[in-house]
């Protein structure tokens, strides 16, 4: 029979691959930003909310916070380096008046965990008080990053398609939500629990919309790649001569010399 404990540590592990993976996943949109040395459109709010989340778990962790979590601090520990990595890049190619805000909402962020940590040590003398308020603070920024994706669900019913909400980091959201959630079951967690039971739901929301929209979606694209055929073709058949840039799906384009005379 397995104890609870063993079962417990084994589910938090691959709760941490899981994560891993989801922290990683904005990687590819860093190595775009490396290239263009530009920060473009892109916002630093996932990264910035993502930032003083991990903190806030890291500190509710913590042996003398909330014992017998060390899952709990490896994940966030190394989530949080992650996005200290992702925001230092951020700010090193953002103009200066985003590279400002940036690093004011950081400098803020960081005082308010210290300022929290400072209180709650001094302040709450059991830990069941003190993981108490620092899982209530944890439980509340976790629900607001799980609902972040509602506005892309709305845009998939609206347009009925699933063009940007990506399968595997909806999938990996469901399985995080999950595995948290049965880690937080087999020793009771409710802060744990709560915000990834609901992150599990919506997850599994995120996946039944792209299983409805998949098809439509498809039909979507070879449409839109259709028309833009006609249109090229119709150009070159009056005689047209121009040079048009190729947008591609996800709004990036092509350099100068990637430009096609029609």
């Amino acid at each position: 029979m397995v104890s609870g404990d063993i079962a417990r540590t084994v589910v938090g592990i691959i709760g941490n691959v899981i994560a891993l993976i989801l922290f990683l996943s904005p990687v590819p949109t860093f190595v775009r930003i490396c290239k263009k040395k530009s920060v473009e459109q892109y916002s630093a709010v996932p990264y910035l909310a993502t930032f003083i989340n991990c903190a806030l778990w890291v500190l509710y962790g913590l042996p003398m916070v909330h014992p017998n979590s060390t899952l709990v601090v490896t994940i966030n520990g190394t989530g949080f380096v992650i996005e200290v990595v992702f925001l230092l890049l951020f700010i090193a190619y953002s103009d200066p008046k985003k590279r400002l805000k940036v690093v004011v909402i950081v400098v803020v962020e960081s005082l308010s965990v210290a300022v929290l940590a400072l209180l709650v040590l001094t302040l709450a003398h059991t830990t069941k008080l003190r993981s108490a308020i620092v899982g209530s603070i944890c439980m509340a920024g976790n629900i607001m990053m799980y609902a972040s994706p509602l506005a892309v669900m709305k845009l998939v019913i609206t347009t009925k398609s699933v063009e940007f909400m990506p399968f595997f980091l909806s999938l990996a959201s469901f399985a995080n939500g999950i595995s948290w959630t049965a880690y937080a079951l087999i020793r009771f967690d409710p802060f744990i629990a709560a915000p990834n039971g609901m992150g599990s739901l919506l997850g599994l929301a995120q996946l039944i919309l792209y299983a409805t929209f998949y098809k439509s979606t498809k039909r979507q694209l070879a449409e839109r790649k259709a028309k833009g055929e006609v249109g090229l073709t119709e150009k070159a058949a009056n005689g047209h001569t121009k040079s048009t840039t190729i947008v591609a799906i996800d709004g990036s384009r092509p350099s100068e010399s990637e430009a096609l005379d029609v």
